[in-house]
């Protein structure tokens, strides 16, 4: 019991590391939460920053949530590398070490994912970055790729993972609200290629 208390904290505090807010404050001098959409994660970090910035904060987050999907192993403990997950989850997206503000923890969830299923990590990221290509919408994406992965999943025959990617369906979406009111309205920031996409002038040079 106090193995899976202290292996649960310690994801928390994984997730809980701030990339995108440290990255942009200690190179770039911004606070990528005053700028944009206002979130603390990849997506935003990638408009504010740019590609480079975007990548790191990247890599950071899945990292995060692979380490933590790694702690049952790394302790030999018989708990599921996805429930301890959850922990990193929920610390990216109410993070003590910036005000409980996090981001929306799709990179992280895809890290944890990959910690304890990389056959399936390369699915679901192979789906999204096909949504990804045809929508140019990263919200979108998210969020339709988690809608079909969820049942996708049960072909694993993992009651379990099931049950979290359901849960984490629910959460991500609830999480895009503002996101989804832009998609609506026809408003919501688009990915610089992909299927539609024209390079204006103004890209070129």
């Amino acid at each position: 019991m106090v193995k899976t208390i202290l292996m649960f904290v310690a994801a928390y505090l994984l997730g809980s590391i701030p990339s995108g807010v440290w990255i942009g404050k200690k190179m770039y001098g911004k606070d990528i939460r005053e700028f944009g959409s206002g979130n603390s994660g990849t997506t935003n970090t990638f408009r504010v920053l740019g590609f480079k910035a975007g990548v790191m904060v990247l890599l950071a987050d899945v990292l995060k949530g692979t380490v933590a999907g790694m702690l049952p192993y790394l302790l030999h403990s018989d708990l599921n590398p996805m429930v301890v997950g959850l922990g990193a989850i929920i610390g990216h997206t109410f993070p003590i070490f910036a005000q409980f503000k996090g981001g929306k923890a799709v990179a992280t969830s895809a890290g944890v994912l990959l910690a304890y299923n990389s056959p399936f990590f390369i699915f679901s990221v192979s789906l999204f970055l096909i949504i990804l290509y045809f929508s140019r919408m990263v919200s979108f994406s998210s969020m339709l790729a988690l809608l079909i992965i969820t049942p996708s999943s049960l072909m694993t025959h993992d009651w379990i993972l099931t049950t979290i990617a359901g849960i984490l369906t629910i959460f991500i979406i609830i999480r895009h609200k503002e996101n989804i009111k832009r998609i609506r309205l026809g408003t919501e920031s688009k990915v610089p290629f992909g299927y539609g996409y024209k390079k204006s002038k103004k890209d070129s040079q």
